[in-house]
């Protein structure tokens, strides 16, 4: 999502009262009876010049410290409560923390004709600081966070300098969205005993020439001329080039291409109720068949919709729950080739790299950062087996204070819990689901996240099913993060990503899709983590359950 930024500073006035700023600024020199009045009250001015011509310059700091410049503002002559108006964008990623910093300049008066970009910082007077994470800003009600200006680089003793208001909203083409409606027809049969079971994937080309899947349709059984259910894209997800596969949902392999269209095409197969043609996958375009098989377009409506900062700004939070593997196949937790080893170092096992990337990010949007923090598998502090226990021991209460909390319940419960099995979800996602159901009924405001960490093969598989589909109405997302080496084939049928939403043993077909699934060990070009790469589609999982239920907010 692209976000704008905005500004302004208080200063003097705002600080210490109107009168002795106004008489500071008026006087034409050095007054010492307004210089005392700071002093005497432990305050400075924010701008000890009677007249100042502020700027303000926003950076992304990056994980290793270091300050990249994000934008600069326009040059506001002769104030000491400048309202900026020139907006600097920023992308809003939700799937990791991105913290910001503000530094606020005295542009010299020789400067005035240079264009801002073309400035050198080190020859302006540094005015002040400040720094916050952008979830910060737009999970408030208003997106609007005021931070105060600090100068702890030149005596490292923090100074109150004012302060500065930032403001974010989002840019219209967030709200963009097309509604489209497909058919196939005269699709290949892929199957041996009956007809294809096909569903539509959607990705997006990015500029490297490599397809990214950003929406697929569901299943439809036994049926060469499939009719799917309208989908809705952003203009963030199809951004222009798309490209569409058509796949079977027992082979799982691609056999049909519809390279290369634009919405702008699909919306021109829609206004003249023509067809496009499949191709047939090959390692030379040249050499690529034409099938028989087409692609429909038999709605394309643009519209807006509301986005998740939206629905988050408006007072959504999302309430974080973590449940950790005991099993006995993570290996004695007190030697090091254990996934539970906790090394001395301070280099975090995977189970500890889990809980931090995916709790530190989810924090800021849970207000109170009071989160349930649970084992499975593990024999308790009484000695019998549970399937879903406090990680902090405590019988009257799961929650912990912060993800340093659970850090600390999860290394204590390490000392406490030894290690057994089988490994069920079924008991925590359960748990999870009550916690989910009896929030509903007094609060519609809160969205639950459990993050289940695991090394091994489920014993419940349909048992989960069951659980998974009966919590698919609720206000609940899983996300499965899998540990170490083992064979994650289940977690992959939990996940549904095939298209089939999940049927339970007595034949209810889940909802909506609630799980994520993603492996430690997976890489994704090197860019983000395998667990970010899994909160990417957490917004879309939550857009899934409250927008059907709140179109009218």
């Amino acid at each position: 999502m692209g976000m704008c930024w905005s500004g302004d500073v208080r200063g003097g006035k705002q600080a210490v009262g109107g009168r002795a700023t106004e008489a500071h600024n008026n006087s034409g020199g050095h007054n010492d009876a307004v210089d005392f009045f700071f002093r005497s009250r432990g305050l400075h001015a924010l701008f000890p010049q009677i007249e100042s011509d502020p700027m303000a310059v926003v950076y992304a700091k990056k994980r290793d410290g270091a300050l990249e410049e994000i934008g600069r503002t326009e040059v506001i002559m002769n104030s000491l409560n400048p309202a900026w108006i020139v907006k600097v964008s920023i992308t809003y990623q939700f799937e990791i923390v991105q913290p910001l910093v503000f530094k606020v300049y005295d542009v010299d008066t020789k400067y005035y004709n240079v264009p801002v970009k073309m400035l050198k910082l080190n020859e302006q007077d540094f005015l002040g600081q400040a720094s916050c994470v952008l979830s910060e800003i737009v999970t408030k009600q208003n997106r609007t966070l005021t931070l105060n200006l600090n100068d702890k680089s030149r005596t490292g003793v923090s100074r109150n300098l004012g302060t500065l208001c930032v403001h974010a909203e989002e840019t219209v083409a967030s709200r963009s969205a097309v509604e489209i409606s497909f058919r196939c027809s005269c699709l290949a049969n892929v199957d041996l005993f009956s007809k294809s079971d096909p569903f539509l994937r959607i990705s997006r080309i990015v500029e490297s020439g490599d397809s990214v899947p950003i929406c697929k349709t569901e299943v439809i059984n036994d049926n060469l001329n499939p009719i799917w259910r309208p989908i809705t894209l952003s203009m963030q997800q199809y951004g222009s080039k798309v490209s569409s596969s058509c796949s079977d949902d027992h082979c799982f392999d691609v056999y049909q291409y519809l390279k290369d269209k634009s919405v702008a095409d699909l919306q021109k197969l829609h206004q003249e109720r023509s067809g496009a043609n499949f191709v047939s996958p090959s390692a030379h375009r040249n050499h690529e068949k034409v099938l028989k098989s087409q692609l429909f377009v038999d709605k394309c409506i643009e519209k807006e919709q509301h986005t998740f900062l939206d629905y988050i700004s408006a007072g959504f939070e999302l309430n974080f729950i973590v449940a950790v593997d005991f099993t006995a196949s993570n290996g004695n937790p007190r030697t090091p080739d254990s996934l539970h080893y906790i090394d001395p170092s301070g280099r975090l096992n995977s189970y500890q790299q889990a809980i931090m990337e995916v709790g530190e990010v989810i924090q800021f949007y849970d207000s109170d950062r009071r989160f349930p923090a649970w084992g499975f598998g593990g024999k308790t502090f009484n000695g019998a087996v549970s399937h879903c226990f406090s990680l902090n021991g405590m019988s009257n209460g799961s929650e912990v204070e912060g993800i340093d909390g659970i850090m600390a319940a999860y290394a204590s419960a390490l000392h406490n819990v030894a290690l057994a099995g089988p490994t069920l979800f079924g008991p925590v996602i359960n748990m999870a689901a009550q916690i989910a159901g009896q929030s509903f009924s007094h609060d519609r405001s809160k969205y639950f996240v459990l993050l289940i960490i695991t090394d091994g093969v489920l014993t419940d598989l349909q048992e989960t099913k069951d659980a998974l589909v009966r919590a698919s109405d609720l206000p609940l997302s899983i996300l499965i993060v899998g540990v170490g080496g083992a064979d994650f084939t289940q977690m992959e049928i939990l996940d549904a990503d095939d298209g089939r939403r999940l049927e339970s043993s007595t034949g209810r077909i889940a909802t909506r899709d609630i799980v994520q699934f993603v492996p430690m060990r997976e890489v994704h070009s090197g860019r983000i983590s395998a667990v970010q790469a899994l909160l990417e589609e957490l917004p879309g999982q939550f857009l899934t359950y409250v927008r059907p239920r709140y179109e009218t907010m």
